[in-house]
């Protein structure tokens, strides 16, 4: 009741405020502001939309213009208030209501370009993208209810409204408090988790597989701090929370068993180094490259550009080929037949020769021709050779090689023969 009573107060000071005919006036004169300042704000943003293409992609000049789009609304609309303000003070008309919202346009402006400032160093996410606004605004409206003075008034009335779970009281200022401080937290971890995987791809001292390890092991650790440290900033008790330990503990053995096996494999794999991005693998009758190591899957991208996501247990339980495993080299068998007619070791030494001219084809191990069998329709050869980069494709390879073995036979009349069948017929003789 408390809460409602001083959120009443708060509605007749506000109401107070603009009941006035003068209140009205200045109020009305604020809607007009805003309305000719979002006029202003669109055609400036399409004049800089215009003017920072002619500037350097990183340079000062392109961010500062950038930044001016963020504040055109705030800054249009206090120079129109100002104006108002003017016009109004030949008329001994009362400002009152207009001065509140020239501090209000400063700092929203502030905020909005600060915003912008840390965006461009931090470079966010996505997901922080999206909620820059929501972000601006509360920071905004925490400011504007101290520049109103009504700020302490709303914090008891919030402070007022809890309920007590154990020792805990928790209100909706704590629970304001904590969600605060978590975003905080949350994004500062972000940032140097971040910043440890850019470092850690740069460092040319580190293997794919440590470089996963530091990054994801950062990440968590980071992470679970940022919520430790936001959960401690608000004095909440830890006891609390053992509670629910035992539910954690239920859930992780029916629910989520799936998902925390996929976590744990996940890490088994990384510090196992069995896989690692870059290595070429099949599992099952799926044959790609890997992209990412994830603490659920591991994407595996194949040679259509499908990428494939496969969670961490599949890897860890089924049979795995890594082609790249040990030695990126792997080799390639090309099988072939020549007629009878024809000369074998001729066709042979024809063979390797083709193989000698890819670029992609390894001298050592040097490429290999062998007579196979003596087959029912010729002669049975096959070229042997090594490739050290299959993540970049094996058919293409051997397309080129079987391309040059056609041309170098066709030019010494070599013969590739089509299946052969010789047909007996016995003719039966009459009683």
């Amino acid at each position: 009741m408390e809460m409602l009573e001083t959120l009443y107060q708060l509605s007749l000071k506000l109401i107070k405020e603009f009941s006035t005919i003068h209140g009205g006036l200045q109020l009305a004169a604020v809607v007009i502001c805003a309305a000719l300042a979002s006029v202003t704000h669109k055609n400036w943003q399409g004049l800089i939309t215009r003017l920072v293409g002619s500037f350097e992609k990183k340079g000062f000049i392109r961010f500062l213009l950038k930044g001016t789009n963020r504040i055109a609304f705030p800054m249009s609309m206090l120079v129109y208030l100002i104006l108002t303000r003017f016009i109004l003070d030949q008329f001994k008309v009362n400002t009152a209501v207009l001065d509140i919202f020239t501090p209000l346009l400063l700092s929203l402006a502030g905020i909005k370009f600060g915003v912008y400032v840390l965006r461009s160093g931090f470079k966010p996410s996505p997901a922080l993208r999206a909620w820059e606004n929501v972000f601006s605004l509360i920071v905004w409206g925490v400011l504007a209810l101290h520049l109103l003075g009504w700020l302490p008034d709303v914090v008891k009335a919030m402070d007022e409204f809890a309920f007590t779970f154990g020792e805990t009281r928790i209100s909706i200022l704590s629970f304001l408090e904590l969600t605060t401080s978590i975003v905080i937290f949350v994004v500062l971890a972000s940032w140097l988790s971040r910043l440890v995987e850019t470092r850690t791809k740069r460092s040319q001292y580190l293997n794919p597989s440590m470089r996963v390890v530091l990054a994801k092991t950062s990440k968590f650790a980071f992470y679970g701090l940022a919520v430790l440290f936001a959960l401690k900033a608000v004095g909440i008790d830890f006891t609390a929370f053992a509670v629910f330990s035992g539910a954690v503990g239920v859930g992780i053995g029916f629910g989520l068993q799936k998902i925390f096996s996929n976590f744990i494999s996940g890490f088994i794999l990384i510090f196992d180094r069995s896989i690692k991005p870059g290595d070429v693998i099949t599992i099952g009758n799926r044959f790609g490259w890997v992209q990412e190591l994830n603490a659920r899957y591991v994407v595996v991208r194949d040679r259509d550009g499908v990428e494939a996501l496969i969670p961490n247990e599949n890897l860890i339980t089924s049979e795995v080929t890594n082609w790249s495993y040990s030695d990126r080299s792997v080799r390639q068998r090309l099988p072939v037949s020549i007629s009878y007619q024809d000369d074998p070791e001729l066709a042979m030494s024809l063979m390797v020769e083709s193989a000698n001219e890819h670029f992609r084809v390894l001298k050592s191990p040097e490429p290999v021709a062998r007579l196979i069998r003596f087959g029912d329709n010729g002669i049975e050869l096959e070229l042997r050779i090594w490739i050290e980069d299959p993540e970049n494709g094996t058919a293409n390879v051997v397309s080129d090689i079987n391309i040059g073995f056609w041309r170098r036979f066709k030019q010494h009349g070599i013969t590739i023969p089509f299946p052969q069948r010789d047909v007996h017929l016995f003719e039966q003789g009459t009683k």
